[in-house]
């Protein structure tokens, strides 16, 4: 690794909480629930911070099993810093009732591919154990923890979701992948600029798959799975300028394609950071998505009904 790239990142993290506020307009619920507890859940890669939102009691169940949300933040494996997304957790928690697991997983320099893959998996999976309900001291239902993320984090939830398939670990309920990364090997198409640029995209290779053998495996490039058949159901959400966005969509029309219930919603006219350039649109994204988490998360739940099926949709046209 260059030693620029290490002072890079090193001050980037060191900053984060001070710089970074993706999100503090978007605190539409939850505001009131109370600060999250800290854990730290055992892994094949160590020990893992991770931060819980309990969601409000229910008084019809206040005993009762509930379903979780295990959460993974962005950052493009470079940046440590979970709290980022504690406007969504604390909404999700909020307005979907289950459990919201924040993961802290370690990225580089401190680590590389596929650390961060296989602390996620074993955190969710963990989650979904008598194990994790017994130190969490809430009874979740191992058949309603859904896994999800945005950017990157959307790009280690696909790769939970098939690591826990192909282990057969847990069986997550849902995924949610949000701007998701999903083909490290893969060249974005030159003719669409946006946030994620080829600079930033060639660091993270550099720093976090550093190992150009790894790049293509499918924990790492969901897209280059060779099936996808057996994998949850999906929420997949795109921007329409976002360089990720051919990602996103090949890979919701693979799942449709392989019989999966997939919602795939492309917000229009915005890049990357989707939700904070269109809030009004974001407010409805939000609640859509809380609601598929919600009643996939209930339908695992013993005793309750199964959820209605999410019917596939077709991405938002292309403009221009």
């Amino acid at each position: 690794m260059r030693i620029s790239d290490r002072v890079r990142l090193h001050l980037g993290q060191l900053v984060a909480p001070l710089t970074v506020r993706y999100g503090e307009g978007l605190r539409f619920a939850g505001t009131d629930l109370p600060r999250p507890t800290t854990h730290r859940v055992p892994t094949r890669r160590g020990r893992v911070r991770v931060f819980v939102y309990r969601p409000p009691v229910d008084p019809a169940a206040p005993d009762g099993p509930t379903g979780a949300y295990v959460h993974l933040h962005g950052g493009a494996f470079l940046m440590r810093h979970a709290r980022m997304d504690d406007f969504w957790c604390r909404y999700v928690a909020a307005t979907a009732g289950v459990t919201v697991v924040n993961v802290d997983f370690v990225v580089a320099p401190r680590a590389s591919y596929p650390v961060a893959q296989e602390q996620c998996h074993d955190v969710a999976a963990w989650v979904a154990s008598p194990a994790g309900a017994a130190a969490l001291r809430v009874p979740v239902d191992p058949a309603a923890v859904a896994v999800g993320g945005l950017s990157s984090g959307g790009g280690l939830a696909a790769s939970v979701c098939l690591q826990a398939r192909d282990s057969g670990s847990f069986a997550p309920c849902l995924q949610v992948l949000g701007v998701p990364a999903l083909d490290i090997a893969g060249e974005p198409d030159p003719h669409r600029p946006g946030m994620i640029s080829p600079a930033l995209r060639a660091l993270v290779r550099r720093v976090y798959f550093p190992d150009v053998s790894t790049r293509a495996h499918p924990y790492a490039s969901p897209l280059r799975a060779t099936s996808v058949e057996g994998l949850p159901p999906a929420v997949v959400m795109t921007a329409e300028r976002d360089t990720l966005r051919d990602e996103g969509d090949r890979y919701a029309a693979r799942l449709r394609a392989a019989g999966i219930d997939v919602w795939h919603d492309t917000t229009p006219g915005v890049d990357h950071y989707f939700w904070t350039e269109d809030p009004a649109r974001a407010r409805a994204t939000m609640a859509r998505t809380a609601e598929e988490i919600r009643v996939r998360c209930r339908g695992g739940v013993e005793g309750a009904d199964r959820p209605d099926v999410i019917h596939s949709e077709p991405p938002a046209p292309r403009s221009g």
